[in-house]
C-alpha cells in the first residue's frame, strides 16, 4: 500500500513542476500576466518565441512520461499490477500539471503531459491523436480546437482499440475517457469564444488562448 501512496505522491510532484512559469522566469517574465496568463507551452510560445515555447512542451511532455515510468518502478508490482500503476502515475501527473501546488493550485490545461503518458501507455493511439491535433490545427489554426478534437478521440479510440484489436484493459479505456474529460473541461472557456467566434487563431503574439 505504501509503494503505491509513494508512487502517486511522487506523479503528482514531478507533474506540478511549472516549466512554463519557470521559463519565463529565466526571461524575466511572469508567463502568468501576458498572453493567455497560461503556465502552458502554447502560451510560451505565443510570448517568448518558438524555441522556448518548444523547449517548455517538451519538458512538460517529459512529466507526463516520467510520471509514468517513475509510478511503475517504484510500484513495482508490490500492490497492483504496472498496466494499473501506470495509469496511477498518469493521472496524478496530470493532475499535478494542471493543479500545481507552487502556484497556488493553478497550473496549465495537460495537453502536453497528458502526450507523455500516452506515449508510455499507448503509443500508436497517441500517434492517432497527434494526426488528429495536426489536421485540425492546420485547417482552423485554433490550437484549442485541435486540443479538444485530439483530447475526444483520445477516448474514442481506446474504447476502439478494446473493442476490436484487444491489448488494452478497461482501466486504460477509463483513464482515456477521464483524460480526455478532464483536458476538455480545461478548455471550457475557449469552447465558449469558440461559440461566440471571439477566440483567436494561432499566432505568436496573439493574447488569447
Amino acid at each position: 500500500m505504501w509503494s503505491i501512496l509513494l508512487a502517486v505522491i511522487s506523479a503528482y510532484l514531478l507533474g506540478s513542476i511549472p516549466n512554463g512559469f519557470l521559463i519565463g522566469r529565466a526571461r524575466g517574465v511572469d508567463i502568468r500576466t501576458v498572453g493567455s496568463k497560461n503556465i502552458g507551452a502554447t502560451n510560451v510560445f505565443r510570448t517568448l518565441g518558438k524555441p522556448l515555447g518548444i523547449l517548455c512542451f517538451i519538458l512538460d511532455a517529459l512529466k507526463g512520461w516520467l510520471a509514468v515510468y517513475l509510478a511503475v518502478l517504484i510500484n513495482n508490482g508490490e500492490v497492483i499490477g504496472p498496466d494499473l500503476a501506470g495509469i496511477f502515475g498518469a493521472i496524478f501527473g496530470i493532475l499535478g500539471h494542471n493543479f500545481t501546488p507552487w502556484l497556488g493550485f493553478k497550473g496549465g490545461k495537460g495537453i502536453a503531459t497528458s502526450a507523455g503518458a500516452l506515449i508510455s501507455l499507448v503509443p500508436w493511439i497517441t500517434v492517432m491523436i497527434l494526426i488528429v491535433w495536426g489536421i485540425v490545427f492546420s485547417i482552423t489554426r485554433y490550437v484549442s480546437l485541435a486540443s479538444i478534437c485530439a483530447s475526444a478521440a483520445l477516448a474514442i479510440l481506446a474504447l476502439i482499440q478494446k473493442l476490436t484489436l484487444g491489448g488494452i484493459s478497461w482501466w486504460m479505456v477509463g483513464f482515456a475517457t477521464v483524460a480526455a474529460a478532464l483536458a476538455i473541461w480545461r478548455h471550457k472557456a475557449n469552447i465558449q469564444r469558440l461559440m461566440a467566434g471571439t477566440e483567436s487563431r494561432f499566432t505568436r503574439k496573439s493574447t488569447k488562448s
